[in-house]
């Protein structure tokens, strides 16, 4: 089955979704400066850290150890780490330490980055619900002052057209938040808190 094709952008559009991806371009580009250069070397390192390969470079760091610790023996040489192998224990635990040192640093500063655009979304959400609201009431008006349209209440209209306040989202968001973790409460603990 062939996908039908898209609609060509108008004129204006393109300018536009240029002006849009280049502002996101922007603001990695902007996000990206202000990485110092141990973070760089940090997040350069942890992509190594994720790749399924580094599993395996593990895993047979660990049974090279102990092969080699095990064979020492044959070779006439004392053990350089007798089982249970402390020495492993302690590089495999500083590994550990570092990985996940070095792991939490990046999420970190992506979650800092993921705040950012969760602010920028809100941002335009509210702005286009502002807008909507204006188109909405612009058409009320249109339908009234029409003369060969009939007249009509609509009251549903009348609340969409009026803009939403981002504090009273905010409140009601809180609250139902509230609402939601008191649910979550067991029976049982609420009666023990009412009861001290």
């Amino acid at each position: 089955m062939r996908k039908p094709a898209a609609a060509a952008p108008l004129p204006g559009e393109n300018e536009q979704i240029s002006q849009n991806i280049h502002a996101v371009l922007d603001f990695y580009t902007r996000e990206d400066e202000k990485i110092s250069y141990w973070q760089r070397v940090l997040e350069r390192i942890s992509c190594v850290i994720g790749q399924p390969a580094f599993l395996g470079f593990i895993l047979l760091f660990v049974a090279l150890w102990i092969a080699a610790d095990q064979a020492t023996p044959w070779l006439g040489l004392a053990e350089f780490d007798p089982a249970p192998f402390f020495w492993l224990q302690g590089l495999v635990g500083l590994g550990a330490l570092f990985t996940t040192t070095i792991v939490l640093t990046r999420q970190n500063r992506m979650a800092k980055v993921e705040e950012q655009r969760a602010h920028l979304d809100l941002k335009v959400t509210l702005l286009t619900e502002q807008k909507v609201a204006k188109v909405i009431e612009l058409l009320e008006e249109l339908r009234r002052d029409l003369p060969n349209v009939h007249n009509r209440d609509d009251p549903e209209a009348v609340s969409l057209k009026q803009s939403m306040n981002p504090d009273l989202v905010l409140a009601a968001l809180d609250e139902r938040g509230d609402l939601s973790e008191a649910a979550k409460t067991p029976p049982e603990v609420e009666q023990n808190t009412v009861g001290h």
